[in-house]
């Protein structure tokens, strides 16, 4: 039978030499048909319908997590301190610079004030546009500033309304992707209510609302669906240009919003890279998006004042690599099997070596340290050698950076979610093995081999059970293995998993291709058989999850409880009473960030680690927990212009963790001495010459007494003020 493929087009992106052409259904004078009356009426219903059905999801939402976080903290009710201090560790930083712009006198002295800090880290001045993804909060305090309306709606409000409206930006991008995934806006359907009903798993917003994940992810999600659609096959070229479009503005966005963004996206560029070598994707596409992180990373790198951290990216070193090994290898997917094996061997280990030597090259151009406390980390949790590192132990003692508790999946199977994502997981997958190899022309070598008469007969039989798999499903296939491993091993980036999971779920039981392979593996296939299972599957499996989550969705919003905190909201009562406004604290990380928050002080370290000299002076003023002598500690506090040292008896008599994971363990460990409590010790470690700092000085010896002298005390906090010694 003869058919009209699909014309290649010179300019455009579509139909690139190298990708595989396609055959649509065509007219016998060669022109596509076009939809009945009636088939672009029920179209356009069905995508008003679905369109509809999204934005309610979205902002049911963000009504939903707003409800959450009003019930559990009582969040109205609450005072200004307690609602400052709920914003715990890094986020009650974060959220002090948006309060600082608020502020300040204009918006001119708020800018002035982040760029030349010196009330972050004390005896330093610092560029907290440069350090810190803190853009989102400037945005907000300028737009607060001059919009009429801060005698409706307080500056918190604000700010939290924000994020939990960028939560139905997100469910609603899920929702779009998962629709144009399986062509079915049921599929979104599905996808979003698997979201709210594994919402423990799938977000944290109502308890860590300034975090930069839970602004970055929403952005992700809305290029991820934009992706999607570039991917389709025959887009039209102002299509194609206003999709590109709005990739680059997520993919920035998602950037200037989360310091991470560098190691996502190259996990991104590195699932674009796979399926380009295995050709199941259009060469001239995937460059575009290389150059779209590319471009979009080094306009970030722009407004944060040129970061070296991001100019010595590995993503940026990757995907230059790629475009230069590319350059090199121009027939990369041309050739017999062994010649073309021969060639993709040889291009996976240019782009390796290559991005190796870049970003070798760019950190010792730049001299750039940054983020060596990541390598450190990952070396340590793969099992590349024990570590004495203080840094890598902190964060291999944080459970939030170890494994994935298996109790997730039981949590994730009770909505069905884990094993409908299994199944489409393992068939998607053979899927693209058979295309893989069928791309790499190794049936061809096997059809060679075979009698002409059998070969023929064997070719209809194959033709029957043609495999294939479109490129924004094959994309979407090798995003969820990737990053499903990023989140096997460390849990914090679950988040970025079970999103997507969520989507790829859906999309499998909405889509007539899954259901069509299944149905002609049972030798069971009609295409009206088809239809009844993609539509009637997704509408049981949600009536399940209506019937049995809905009255636990209803009692947890019926659950009221309250913010209760009194000693740390007497702590900085305390010390806005009682210090002056240019005394500088020292202390824990996590604290340390309230602190700013609560009272304006000057601080000696705070949460946000990505930066060696601040890493250093943690580990030295975090010396008030290890064994060391009280005039050591007060030297190192008085480097720092310390005027004011809390204790935490959190800490210092920690049970939270286990021995070797404490943080007095790990700074014993980093000490070279002996750790408390019964257990082994490496054999090199000495017993220390002093008692540990935080629970000596309790006793006003003259020895402790003659540097500091306790100001105030309850029974969680201590604080000692430094004396000042010519």
């Amino acid at each position: 039978m003869t058919t009209i493929r699909q014309r290649r087009v010179g300019k455009g992106t579509e139909a690139a030499e190298d990708q595989p052409s396609e055959e649509t259904n065509v007219k016998p004078d060669g022109k596509i048909p076009s939809d009945p009356p009636g088939g672009k009426l029920w179209n356009i219903l069905s995508i008003t319908v679905g369109g509809i059905v999204a934005i309610s999801l979205g902002l049911l939402t963000s009504v939903y997590v707003a409800t959450l976080h009003e019930n559990d903290l009582w969040f109205s009710n609450i005072k200004e301190v307690e609602r400052e201090i709920s914003f715990r560790t890094e986020c009650g930083l974060y959220y002090s610079y948006y309060k600082q712009m608020i502020q300040a006198a204009s918006i001119q002295q708020g800018l002035h004030g982040l760029v030349y800090d010196n009330k972050t880290e004390s005896v330093r001045t610092i560029n907290i546009l440069e350090r810190m993804n803190v853009y989102q909060e400037v945005f907000l305090s300028i737009l607060y500033r001059i919009l009429p309306i801060q005698q409706y709606l307080e500056p918190v409000y604000f700010y939290i309304y924000t994020l939990f409206g960028l939560q139905a930006v997100y469910v609603i991008a899920l929702y779009v992707t998962s629709w144009l995934l399986s062509g079915t806006w049921l599929s979104g359907l599905l996808a979003a209510c698997w979201y709210i009903t594994n919402r423990v798993d799938t977000t944290r917003v109502e308890f860590t609302i300034p975090l930069r994940e839970n602004w970055a992810l929403p952005f992700f999600a809305v290029q991820i669906a934009a992706i999607t659609y570039l991917l389709r096959t025959h887009l039209q070229p102002a299509q194609e240009r206003l999709t590109l479009m709005a990739i680059f503005i997520a993919t920035f966005l998602f950037s200037l919003t989360w310091q991470f963004n560098q190691f996502m996206m190259l996990i991104q560029a590195l699932a674009l890279f796979i399926l380009d070598c295995l050709d199941m994707l259009p060469t001239a596409k995937v460059t575009w998006l290389y150059i779209i992180q590319i471009s979009g990373l080094l306009l970030v790198c722009v407004l944060q004042f040129f970061n070296s951290m991001i100019l010595g990216s590995l993503l940026i070193s990757f995907n230059v690599s790629v475009l230069i090994a590319r350059t090199i290898q121009k027939n990369l997917k041309k050739g017999s099997l062994l010649n073309r094996l021969g060639k993709l061997i040889f291009h996976v280990l240019l782009v390796l070596c290559l991005t190796l030597l870049i970003n070798k090259f760019i950190k010792k151009i730049l001299n750039l340290e940054s983020d060596e406390h990541i390598f450190k980390f990952l070396k340590a949790k793969f099992g590349f050698g024990a570590t004495r590192d203080f840094d890598a132990n902190l964060y291999l003692c944080e459970e939030a950076f170890g494994l994935l508790p298996l109790n997730t999946f039981s949590r994730l199977s009770s909505t069905l979610l884990f094993y409908v994502y299994g199944f489409v997981l393992f068939l998607l997958t053979v899927a693209a093995v058979i295309v893989a190899f069928r791309n790499l022309s190794i049936l061809t070598l096997f059809f060679s081999s075979i009698s002409g008469s059998n070969q023929v007969q064997l070719k209809k039989k194959m033709e029957e059970y043609t495999v294939t798999l479109k490129p924004d499903a094959a994309y979407s296939l090798v995003h969820t293995i990737l990053f499903g491993c990023l989140a096997l091993s460390t849990m914090r980036m679950k988040y970025l998993w079970t999103s997507h999971m969520c989507v790829f779920a859906s999309f499998g039981l909405c889509s007539s291709e899954v259901w069509k392979l299944i149905l002609k593996c049972l030798h069971f296939y009609t295409s009206q058989r088809t239809q009844v299972i993609k539509y009637s599957v997704p509408i049981i499996t949600l009536l399940y999850i209506s019937f049995k989550f809905w009255p636990g969705i209803m009692d947890e919003l019926s659950e009221l409880r309250e913010f209760y905190d009194p000693d740390t909201v007497e702590l900085m009562n305390w010390i806005k009473s009682n210090t002056p406004n240019t005394a500088v604290f020292a202390g824990s990380m996590q604290l340390l960030a309230g602190v700013k928050l609560c009272t304006g002080r000057t601080l000696t370290n705070h949460p946000h680690y990505e930066d060696k000299n601040l890493r250093e002076r943690t580990k030295q003023i975090y010396q008030i927990y290890a064994k060391r002598s009280p005039g050591d500690v007060y030297g190192i506090l008085r480097s720092f212009g310390t005027d004011y040292v809390i204790l935490e008896d959190s800490i210092c008599y920690e049970r939270r963790h286990s021995r070797g994971c404490r943080l007095r363990d790990l700074l014993d460990v980093a000490n070279g001495h002996i750790m408390d409590g019964l257990g082994e010790n490496e054999p090199d470690l000495k017993p220390s010459l002093y008692p540990r700092f935080c629970e000596e000085i309790k006793k006003n010896l003259p020895s402790y007494t003659m540097h500091f002298t306790r100001v105030f005390q309850n029974k969680t906090f201590h604080v000692y003020k430094l004396a000042k010694h010519k």
